[in-house]
């Protein structure tokens, strides 16, 4: 089962499309085109900012399995709360643009749905991965959520399931390998540059 599948059992799928007006297979189309982004970008943090453990404290603290449950009430999403986790994984609102514009171009979807789509769909993400960490390894994040991204991650975008483990070296190198198409170490290069190599 990959990650759009596992969002759509938690109802993190309709609840997105009702919060955006959109039909539910709209927005599972969409979260399938933003995901790779997405979890490229978590894959950066993971590997630039103190491995696992560093992941499991930035999720913490923008809001750890908490913002799951806030897509998931029934009251508006706090989007802002989506907004500042992409902030951390993606750094500037220029890769948030070219993200949605890429996915656009693959799916015919508004890129203006798609940008509004980005900030609940990492809300999700977060929220989903912070509740993995906590809930395997004793409650310990290291090992739940090495595991939990080097398996559930990777088999997200197609790849095998790399091994259980508390570095961010064995949990992401399935994932990693995945994403990084041109090696330099930068997968959201390669994800936005992909605009303009698929078309045509």
């Amino acid at each position: 089962m990959n990650l759009t599948d596992i969002l759509a059992q938690a109802g993190g799928i309709e609840s997105m499309a009702k919060e955006l007006g959109v039909p539910p297979g709209l927005a599972k189309q969409g979260a399938e085109a933003l995901l790779p982004a997405i979890l490229g970008g978590f894959k950066k943090q993971a590997q630039g900012g103190g491995g696992i453990e560093g992941l499991g404290g930035l999720l913490a603290g923008l809001g750890g399995g908490g913002l799951l449950d806030a897509v998931l009430a029934p009251q508006a999403t706090p989007v802002e709360q989506g907004n500042d986790v992409l902030g951390q994984i993606f750094g500037s609102k220029d890769v948030s643009r070219s993200v949605a514009g890429d996915a656009a171009a693959k799916t015919g979807i508004d890129a203006g749905t798609l940008k509004k789509m980005l900030p609940i769909l990492a809300m999700l993400v977060a929220g989903y991965m912070a509740k993995q960490g906590g809930n395997e390894g004793g409650g310990g994040l290291t090992g739940g959520l090495g595991g939990m991204l080097g398996n559930v991650l990777g088999g997200a975008l197609g790849g095998g399931a790399a091994p259980a483990s508390g570095s961010s070296g064995g949990a992401l190198g399935g994932l990693g390998s995945l994403l990084d198409l041109n090696g330099d170490g930068n997968p959201l290069d390669d994800i936005i540059g992909m605009a303009g190599k698929l078309r045509g």
